[in-house]
């Protein structure tokens, strides 16, 4: 199966898309290189497919992508917000089972600025995952979670951050 070829002769919805492509690669785990490839070169509009795909993977499984946290890292700075937001959350993901997610701190605090509310709502999620997945981050991440907190002025964002930080501060009082 060629996951490109896929997306560009698709004539549906794009989340049907996502679902179909994820329950494939997830049945044919080989398949799983071709979406980077296809976020190393593919169009901007395959890239937000193939990173949504990478997302929805990572949720249930995230290990798939952890030999990959190199090239996600350098995808939080792309242009295109869609990728961005997608990598953001693949990264919150990952946390989960690898602590070299805690490499993507710099370019998420870079992220946490950014104009696009989505883009900004990922980035708190990821943040969040690695502060409560990687404990050896939190001295030096909490304060600067904080500090965007006093800025953040959308609630929804606000929110993200409160949640993983309640959390961490149940798992400290165990």
């Amino acid at each position: 199966m060629n996951l490109r070829d896929e997306m560009k002769n698709w004539n549906e919805k794009p989340k049907e898309l996502i679902v179909y492509l994820s329950e494939n690669v997830k049945n044919s785990p080989s398949l799983f290189p071709q979406l980077i490839q296809i976020l190393n070169t593919g169009t901007d509009s395959q890239k937000g497919v193939s990173a949504d795909v990478v997302e929805a993977l990572t949720k249930e499984n995230p290990a798939i992508a952890g030999p990959y946290i190199d090239e996600m890292i350098g995808f939080i700075s792309y242009k295109a917000p869609h990728v961005k937001w997608a990598v953001s959350e693949i990264i919150g993901n990952i946390s989960k089972t690898n602590s070299k997610a805690k490499k993507a701190i710099p370019n998420l605090l870079a992220n946490a600025t950014d104009k696009g509310t989505v883009v900004r709502w990922a980035t708190a999620y990821a943040l969040g995952e690695i502060a409560k997945n990687c404990p050896e981050t939190r001295s030096a991440l909490l304060p600067k979670i904080d500090e965007i907190l006093r800025k953040e002025e959308n609630n929804g964002v606000k929110n993200v951050y409160a949640k993983a930080l309640k959390s961490i501060s149940k798992e400290s009082k165990t």
